[in-house]
């Protein structure tokens, strides 16, 4: 087995662990008297929506939203497709069809939310006096920031009509079980999808600090919408949210831990760094760069034959607009950079859902020559990485990993092969 099909075998592993039957078998709730409603969003919805039709075996209705190409076949469910990561008019449609579809129930209703990553791009909601430009624009402003996720939706929820507990809110006073695949650092279930149906401790006056404290520049009609009390998000102890239940159902930990033991299985020990790696993706694979290093030479902190697997939710500040890729093959280039002319060393950097940022693949592979191979193939790699043009770096040398949709989406997975044995 090559080291590739050995880093693809471990990036199956851990998404098989996020499959949405095996996920949601063991959560479903006991069955109401009345009606149950299904509601979700995210990239892995409509899989998580088919999974729950075949698992529950009894009337059930509603509708769920994923990111264009990510449906699959339900029977009473409605899918929707909306735009990811840039909000559009149909993303606007689906959010009016989930209100919609919890409207008017009834306290022996059942509502369940399936609700996964990339949610919150999918469900605009511009609150009045705002429009769907004026949430692209806080979107834009929010990425290029460079906040982490959790910064990012505790400023989306108060900017928004659905974020923040809003739709469990309008669901009162049926109860509301949220099914939550989690892709933040943490697994905070009110930071998956911003929320729809889980509200945030993080008040409208924190938010503003957020905003302050980190220099992120919005547009005036969005500092205009948060100065005011209205902007207020609903809180925690909210009396409508007293019957609800949340719960994490597959998550980064989880996908990681089936990682390391498929990895054993084949003889290879793993070591699980983190599931809630947070920071810029170049300076975490600065990071990386340097444990792999310390293994080769020293044999510490762990002793090759390993492999290094590692999680979370990294960040991009973007330079330049036009670039391509994302947070994985960023990641991926810097640690290229950081172990090049090193033997012995193999990485994979990949985002569970299939898509990594803004092109088709989920991220990529490395080795001590890939900086060597995007030079001989007539780039700078060190020029690229800082043009967030991580993806043209490797196109160019070959090693793009391109899956395709995976159905669900546990976050970024990072694994990386130190003294690989002959027998994998």
């Amino acid at each position: 087995m090559t080291e590739r099909a050995f880093l693809t075998t471990l990036f199956e592993a851990a998404v098989a662990a996020a499959d949405a039957r095996t996920a949601l078998r063991p959560h479903l709730p006991p069955r109401p008297a009345g009606r149950t409603v299904v509601v979700g969003a995210g990239k892995g919805a409509a899989q998580l929506a088919a999974a729950f039709e075949d698992l529950w075996g009894a009337p059930v209705e509603g509708v769920v939203v994923t990111r264009y190409g990510y449906a699959c076949p339900t029977r009473h469910i409605r899918v929707m497709e909306a735009a990811h990561p840039v909000p559009d008019a149909a993303g606007l449609a689906a959010t009016e069809a989930l209100f919609d579809a919890v409207a008017g129930l009834g306290p022996d209703d059942l509502v369940v939310a399936l609700v996964c990553g990339g949610g919150s791009a999918l469900l605009p909601a511009p609150p009045e006096g705002l429009t769907l430009a004026d949430e692209r624009a806080l979107n834009d402003a929010l990425l290029a920031s460079g906040a982490p996720i959790g910064v990012m939706n505790a400023i989306r929820k108060h900017a928004s009509m659905i974020k923040g507990g809003r739709l469990a809110a309008a669901a009162h006073p049926a109860r509301v079980v949220s099914l939550i695949v989690s892709d933040v650092p943490g697994d905070d279930p009110a930071q998956v999808a911003s929320g729809p149906t889980v509200p945030d401790a993080v008040t409208l006056e924190g938010a503003r600090a957020l905003i302050e404290t980190r220099g992120i520049a919005l547009p005036p009609a969005l500092v205009a919408h948060l100065g005011a009390d209205a902007a207020r998000a609903p809180r925690p102890d909210d009396p409508v949210f007293a019957r609800n239940e949340v719960r994490i159902i597959a998550s980064a930990r989880l996908s990681l831990e089936a990682a390391a033991a498929r990895a054993a299985q084949m003889g290879v020990p793993a070591v699980i760094l983190s599931d809630a790696i947070e920071g810029e993706a170049d300076v975490i694979g600065q990071m990386h760069a340097a444990i792999a290093r310390e293994v080769v030479r020293h044999n510490r902190p762990f002793t090759a034959p390993v492999v290094i697997l590692s999680g979370g939710e990294t960040t991009v500040t973007l330079r330049n607009r036009d670039g391509r890729g994302g947070r994985n093959t960023a990641f991926l280039l810097s640690f290229a950079l950081g172990i090049e002319g090193q033997r012995g060393i193999y990485a994979m950097a990949a985002d569970t859902d299939g898509i990594d940022g803004s092109q088709d693949n989920a991220g990529a592979f490395a080795h001590g020559g890939t900086a060597a191979a995007i030079r001989a193939a007539g780039h700078d790699p060190a020029r690229m990485l800082a043009d967030n043009d991580a993806w043209g770096a490797f196109h160019a040398a070959d090693a793009l990993f391109v899956p395709g949709p995976t159905g669900t989406n546990v976050n970024d997975f990072r694994a990386i092969l130190i003294g690989a044995p002959d027998d994998i």
